[in-house]
Formats: C-alpha cells, sequence, structure tokens
C-alpha cells in the first residue's frame, strides 16, 4: 500500500498544476502562483550552468517572462509544467553561451597580470571564509538545511524527508538562513550603514 501513495500524491500534484496552467491561461495574473511553485527549482537549474549570480537573475527572469508570453500555447500532455519551464531555462542559458562566445572572439579583453589573479583569488578566499564562518554562526536547524541544499545540492523534498520536517518547514529554515547571511553580509561590506 505504500507503493500506491507517492502515485496518487504525484496526480494530486499533477491535477494541481494542471489547474494552476489553465487559470493562468485564462487569467494571466494567476501566473504569480506558478511562478512561485517553480521559482527555486528554475533558478538553481541556471545558476548551476553559469555561475554568475547577476547573470542567473537576469536569466531566470527571461525564462518566466517567455513561460508568461507562451503561456497561451502551453499544451497539457502530461508533461509537468517544470519540465516545460526547464526546457525554456536550457535554450536560455544556451543563448547565453552562444553570446558570451561571441563577445569573447570580438571583444578579447588583455589578459589580467599574475598578480591581479592572485589577488582576486585571496579575495575569493576570503570571501568564502567569510561565508563559511557567517554559516556556522547560524542557528543549528537552519545551518543544517543551508549546508545540505547548498554544499551537498540536495532537495527541498530531500532534506525534508531526511530531517523529518514538512517541506514548507525546510523552505522557511532555508529562508531564515540565508536572509540572516545577507544581512550579515550587507552589514559587513565596506560603506555599509550600521543602525
Amino acid at each position: 500500500m505504500a507503493a500506491r501513495k507517492p502515485a496518487v500524491m504525484g496526480s494530486r500534484t499533477e491535477a494541481k498544476e494542471r489547474l494552476m496552467v489553465e487559470a493562468a491561461q485564462k487569467d494571466p495574473s494567476l501566473f504569480a502562483e506558478l511562478y512561485e511553485a517553480n521559482f527555486e527549482r528554475v533558478y538553481a537549474y541556471i545558476v548551476r550552468r553559469v555561475r554568475e549570480r547577476h547573470i542567473a537573475e537576469d536569466l531566470t527572469s527571461d525564462v518566466f517572462h517567455k513561460a508568461l508570453a507562451h503561456l497561451p500555447n502551453f499544451d497539457w500532455r502530461g508533461i509537468p509544467f517544470g519540465a516545460w519551464l526547464l526546457r525554456i531555462a536550457s535554450n536560455v542559458v544556451t543563448d547565453q553561451w552562444r553570446r558570451s562566445a561571441k563577445e569573447v572572439l570580438t571583444d578579447d579583453p588583455p589578459e589580467p597580470s599574475v598578480e591581479a589573479r592572485a589577488q582576486v583569488e585571496l579575495e575569493e578566499i576570503a570571501h568564502r571564509t567569510q561565508l563559511f564562518r557567517m554559516v556556522e554562526q547560524l542557528p543549528a536547524e537552519q545551518k543544517r538545511v543551508i549546508g545540505m541544499r547548498f554544499a551537498d545540492g540536495k532537495s527541498i523534498r530531500e532534506i525534508a524527508k531526511e530531517i523529518g520536517k514538512t517541506e514548507g518547514a525546510v523552505k522557511q529554515l532555508q529562508f531564515r538562513g540565508l536572509q540572516a547571511l545577507r544581512d550579515e553580509m550587507s552589514e559587513k561590506k565596506p560603506g555599509a550603514r550600521h543602525a
């Protein structure tokens, strides 16, 4: 009987997703629910491929703009909406790589000096060390979730199962941990205002 439960859960999730898609096709303002449900997955997919946060954010935005623009053409064929978004994301990332390759070919910047590269590496090491220390200072549950999510690369579902919490609780722990890290980092930036 336990083997049937995931199938039922999957079909419920699929049915809910299908209703959300159909509703958004009729009223584009309802696309926000689809955005919220799929943002993390799309962003994670893109950031793993481009590695630069600001580019990943821009490309993620492009994916959802394209998805919204082409939503009326989405035809439900039993493939999850998230898979359709990831296909769009794949195309957006490929286009970015092509643009980047053309820029490298046309705008060949001078090679940085050995000293400049060493300085950048030292700054990166210092930044990572600082980030590691800040993660260590998080409350135990937040630190555990952040470590499992970003160091181990586990999904929200995997973490929830492993630590015995709901996916919503894991998302909340992740959100609070990341927010604490953002706040701490903004305080440590040169020129940051202190209250």
